[in-house]
């Protein structure tokens, strides 16, 4: 089997010590770095995660800090998403977008301070772009990459596992907020969130040194959890209809079009970049969006785009699709053309190893 051959292109995480002990069998490269894929196998991973609790190396998740009097202006520009209301202890899901209002990524935000913001960003070269919009508005604010390397909690027994390590203080987080909490002496920024719907945390740790007495330190603590490493689930997150920037949605598609509209107020997100083209496109509505959609039959790898087809006419795409366990069905995220998004419609979907019969639907499965 190839290997990733290892580079200063595509980087080691601060725990990536702690991931090759657990075992890790397969890494994809997300933001220039590794990002573990499977440890037992995809199937017993998921098992896994739904049960009991794991620890992910998410470093990948690069920040992109904004720093100085123009960071709230800054951050405001990226998203249609109106910011007036967010404060420091907030984390924000900011669909970003272009100047055609295209998707450029889905990150979260994190508001430190009124002028302090860290974006924590999937896999695309954001960096590049907000510096390009910050020269360009001459704006008075250092935009930056900084020494902060996430690390998840997630599954049902997470509470517990980040209580032992981090102070039953951590269990009054609600979601998408996030404080600050003591390990071994420093203070860590912890929030609720993760890329999964099973619950759970995401420690931004600072300083790469920290990264494995943090690792060590949970693996420690959760022996009698069943704590074991993990990564985000392909089955799991196509069951939540969890998006990944890239492969479900690219700088092609409006966030209307990714099913992302509540997360807009494109009316009120002045300074937004990409406003007025989404105004445009508001007034009309998406002709296709995001679906949830169950397949027949065996299904290939979804390694590639799958055509949507019904009567012989393409109406879109499947992108991500996965056999559940839970749902004893082959479940899938899809790019659907409004005439067939309707629940309960009947389509065809075109895999590499021929056509499949499927079903579309406006809900995911958890």
């Amino acid at each position: 089997m190839a290997t990733i051959a290892p580079s200063r292109r595509v980087r080691r995480t601060p725990f990536s010590d702690g991931v090759e002990a657990a075992g890790v069998k397969g890494y994809t490269v997300y933001n220039h770095m590794l990002l573990p894929t499977v440890f037992r196998s995809v199937v017993e991973d998921y098992h896994h995660l739904k049960s009991a609790v794991q620890v992910w190396d998410v470093a990948c998740e690069r920040q992109v800090e904004l720093r100085g009097p123009d960071a709230g202006r800054l951050m405001q520009m990226l998203t249609p998403r109106d910011l007036r209301g967010m404060l420091p202890g907030m984390c924000y899901y900011v669909p970003t977008v272009d100047e055609t209002g295209g998707m450029l990524n889905d990150p979260v935000a994190l508001m430190l301070s009124d002028d302090r913001y860290w974006v924590s960003i999937a896999d695309s070269d954001m960096l590049l772009w907000v510096k390009g919009i910050a020269y360009a508005f001459h704006l008075d604010v250092i935009v930056d990459e900084p020494d902060v390397s996430p690390l998840a909690i997630q599954g049902p027994k997470a509470d517990e596992l980040a209580a032992r390590v981090f102070g039953d203080g951590v269990k009054d987080l609600r979601f998408f907020r996030y404080g600050y909490f003591d390990f071994q002496g420093q203070q860590m920024l912890v929030a609720r969130s993760g890329y999964s719907k099973q619950g759970g945390f995401e420690i931004y740790v600072e300083g790469a040194e920290n990264g494995m007495p943090l690792w060590n330190a949970l693996m420690e603590a959760g022996k009698d959890l069943d704590v074991h490493a993990g990564c985000p689930n392909l089955i799991e997150r196509v069951e939540g209809g969890l998006l990944s920037y890239g492969n479900d949605m690219t700088r092609d598609n409006t966030p209307h079009e990714c099913g992302l509209g509540r997360f807009c107020s494109t009316q009120t997100a002045i300074g937004c970049v990409g406003r007025d083209a989404l105004l445009r496109v508001a007034k009309e509505g998406p002709v296709k969006q995001i679906r949830a959609i169950s397949i027949e039959g065996e299904l290939p790898p979804c390694d590639r785009l799958w055509k949507i087809t019904a009567k012989d006419k393409v109406i879109g795409q499947v992108t991500s699709a996965a056999k559940s366990p839970d749902f004893n069905t082959n479940v899938a995220i899809g790019m659907v053309r409004m005439t067939h998004w309707d629940e309960g419609t009947q389509i065809q979907v075109e895999t590499q190893d021929g056509p499949r019969m499927a079903t579309v639907h406006e809900e995911f499965w958890i």
